[in-house]
Parts: structure tokens; C-alpha cells; sequence
């Protein structure tokens, strides 16, 4: 594995944790889409990408994004940038190392209720086809 070549700063982590400045995301946890451990921890260099990870979460706790700084090699993330979006255009990556929050993004504005509700059947569709997996 090595750094993905066209990664820039700053990065970004979707989720409904409740987390502090220092605290490190490692892997080994659910997808923030379904019941499935995962070898890897994800992030990205777009908002919108963090938007969607933390919009779609599981779980009560408040929806928040926090900038992360990985401490190892990453890749792209192959699940968006081979499956879905060639070049990764959503600058999506991935990391078998832990990243480390150096804050959180305080302002930001979601995506509209048609836009999530629209993802989520998406996602459903997917699921009920069973073509909702994550190549982990």
C-alpha cells in the first residue's frame, strides 16, 4: 500500500461519534451504511463525501465531521473510485492505520431531505439486490 498519489489536506471523517481532538478512528468497526466490521478506516479531502458519511450513519448521535489526520499509507478508496466514480472525483481514501481528529468542522450545511432520502433508497435497492457489499 502506499499514499494515494493525488491525496491532498485537509481530510475529512463522517460519523455520529462522539469524539475529542487527539482521540484516534481506528478500523475494525460497522460501516456507517450496514452491519459489517471493516479492515479499513475511511476518510476523504471533499466536505460533501464527509456529509454523506456522517448524514448516513447508524446510530442517535449527532451528526458530525471531523478533520483527521491519518497516521500511515493509504489508498483510494475502491469502493467509490473503481465501482463508481472512475478518478476518484470524491477524493475517497482508505487506511488500515488510525487517524488522528485534529477537530471538527463546526459549520456545514447537509444535503437536502429529497437528496438523503433519495441515498437511502438507493442504498436500500442495493441491499435488497444484494449489491450493497463493501470491498474490504
Amino acid at each position: 500500500m502506499t499514499y494515494a498519489k493525488d491525496a491532498t489536506p485537509p481530510y475529512y471523517h463522517g460519523t455520529r461519534a462522539d469524539l475529542r481532538p487527539g482521540d484516534l478512528l481506528t478500523p475494525g468497526f460497522d460501516s456507517n451504511y450496514r452491519a459489517q466490521k471493516l479492515s479499513w478506516i475511511y476518510f476523504s479531502s471533499t466536505l460533501d463525501a464527509a456529509i454523506w458519511g456522517c448524514e448516513l450513519a447508524k446510530g442517535e448521535g449527532r451528526e458530525r465531521i471531523y478533520i483527521v489526520e491519518p497516521n500511515g499509507a493509504f489508498e483510494d478508496d475502491p469502493n467509490l473510485t473503481d465501482q463508481k466514480f472512475p478518478g476518484n472525483p470524491t477524493k475517497s481514501y482508505r487506511s488500515r492505520d488510525p487517524l488522528r481528529i485534529v477537530g471538527e468542522v463546526e459549520r456545514w450545511e447537509g444535503h437536502s431531505p429529497e437528496q438523503l432520502q433519495a441515498m437511502k433508497d438507493g442504498l436500500a435497492r442495493l441491499a435488497a439486490e444484494g449489491r450493497d457489499h463493501i470491498i474490504d
